[in-house]
């Protein structure tokens, strides 16, 4: 029998708000353990928690970048479980009214299309605290660090209407582009600042029927999400050719073993309307003031850079991807550069710079101004491609003036004629065998000598003075 994965995700999106949720206490979760605590986040007898405005607004914003109806009124329940990391026995979650409903995002499905995924409801939670697994001599012991103890975060819980991992990855890269053009958050998986929780289920082609559903954990990276899916429909479908039932649960995936592991049973404890924080009721007025905040939206950006810069729509979808380098790009741009050249280097050469160090174009000493300066050199013939690559890097990490940058490094481009043929003549003399292949009419060996002329120059040379020297002289 052929099956159909059934895929729904639920993501937790950690509001990069000042405080915590319920209380003044810093939200840095990364800080010494147990340092920003108070009897909020401890729930100490008598404390009782205040709603941050600011992770509100930013939770809202958050919802109407994906495109959801934000709810005349929201309310917060008691998730009652019993665990270590959640002093006073339940979570504060909105269950029953959910701060929004009906959003949506659309991908690129691997025909090219689009396609769009539904998203059922947002609502807004408090994070729990850190549990530390150590060993204490030859004994396992447990630590509870409570900083992360009233983190705001929203939980997104899309519509089960993925059914490939491709559809996954995607709509988790669309929704975290999404999110970060707000400011909200941050959203990184490997950081913890985003977490992915996937269902997935089989059911019969053609069938409509939502079977027993496993949910997987511990997917901190875009490709780790698709991996995890793809080996439990693999590992589901052999246990129902197998006649085994698919029991409710949820596993962990292994990145190292590349497998999803039994973790726990699935249990779903009681939620009950809590007394202590009051409902969220959301007026119009300032709905609008808050929706008059969302900046433009990557689709809509994309749309504006092909029409106004002429840029074709895989250069455009690369400009427009995070906020901060499409803020870049046009900041360039204005500088009276080539926008499709602009965009070719940021995607080329700017990009894989900037992940190598792990850090957005903002944390570094590049400005828009620095990397348009560079460019310009280039377009004058003040240095070459090779040389402006290390150049690139070097504008990333030190604020240095370009111009000494480039007599420090020695990286002016030889164009003098005289010192060219010089150096032409001794690369031609050094590879006799390959000059008379050439001139027997092997017109790649051109390539080979070229390289060497340049290799000679430390590759400084001009290409097209040092090309048009080497034809000369092989001619």
């Amino acid at each position: 029998m052929k099956y159909e994965a059934v895929i729904g995700l639920e993501i937790h999106v950690q509001l990069n708000a000042a405080t915590k949720l319920f209380c003044d206490c810093p939200n840095r979760p990364g800080d010494a353990p147990n340092r920003n605590v108070c009897p909020v986040c401890l729930w100490l007898p008598g404390a009782l928690p205040r709603l941050s405005q600011e992770a509100l607004e930013k939770a809202v914003l958050g919802c109407l970048a994906l495109n959801c109806t934000i709810q005349n009124e929201s309310a917060f329940d008691q998730k009652v479980y019993y665990y270590p990391d959640l002093p006073k026995g339940y979570q504060l979650s909105q269950h029953h009214k959910p701060l929004a409903r009906n959003g949506w995002v659309d991908i690129v499905g691997p025909d090219g299309g689009l396609k769009r995924l539904c998203i059922h409801h947002i609502h807004m939670e408090e994070d729990v605290a850190k549990l530390v697994h150590e060993t204490e001599g030859r004994t396992p012991i447990s630590l509870v660090d409570f900083n992360r103890a009233g983190t705001p975060l929203i939980e997104i819980v899309s519509e089960p209407d993925m059914h490939t991992p491709h559809d996954a990855m995607e709509y988790v890269k669309a929704l975290r582009a999404q999110l970060r053009y707000t400011g909200s958050a941050e959203c990184s998986l490997e950081q913890g600042t985003l977490r992915v929780d996937a269902n997935i289920s089989l059911r019969p082609v053609g069938t409509e029927v939502l079977n027993t559903k496993v949910e997987v954990k511990n997917m901190n990276s875009i490709h780790n999400v698709g991996d995890a899916i793809a080996y439990e429909i693999i590992r589901q479908t052999e246990c129902l050719e197998k006649g085994e039932p698919i029991v409710l649960h949820t596993r962990l995936w292994d990145p190292e073993r590349r497998v999803t592991a039994p973790m726990r049973a699935k249990f779903e404890g009681p939620c009950v309307p809590d007394p202590s924080v009051a409902p969220i009721v959301v007026t119009d007025v300032w709905l609008d003031a808050v929706r008059g905040r969302l900046p433009e939206m990557p689709a809509r950006k994309s749309a504006r850079f092909m029409e106004t810069y002429g840029l074709e729509p895989d250069e455009a979808a690369a400009m427009s991807a995070e906020r901060d380098l499409s803020e870049f790009f046009e900041s360039v741009v204005e500088r009276d550069l080539p926008p499709r050249k602009t965009a070719g280097w940021i995607a080329s050469q700017l990009v894989p710079l900037l992940r190598e160090r792990n850090r957005s174009v903002g944390q570094t000493h590049l400005t828009a101004e620095r990397f348009a300066a560079l460019l310009g050199a280039l377009k004058k013939e003040i240095v070459n491609t090779q040389s402006a690559r290390e150049i690139l890097g070097q504008l990333l990490d030190s604020p240095d003036a370009l111009e000494e940058i480039i007599q420090k490094g020695g990286h002016r481009q030889l164009s003098d004629t005289g010192d060219l043929e010089t150096l032409v003549d001794r690369v031609l003399a050094a590879h006799p065998a390959d000059v008379a292949d050439y001139r027997s009419g092997n017109p790649k060996v051109l390539g080979f000598l070229m390289g060497q002329a340049m290799k000679a120059s430390q590759g400084k040379a001009n290409p097209k003075v040092l090309k048009a020297l080497l034809a000369q002289r092989l001619g």
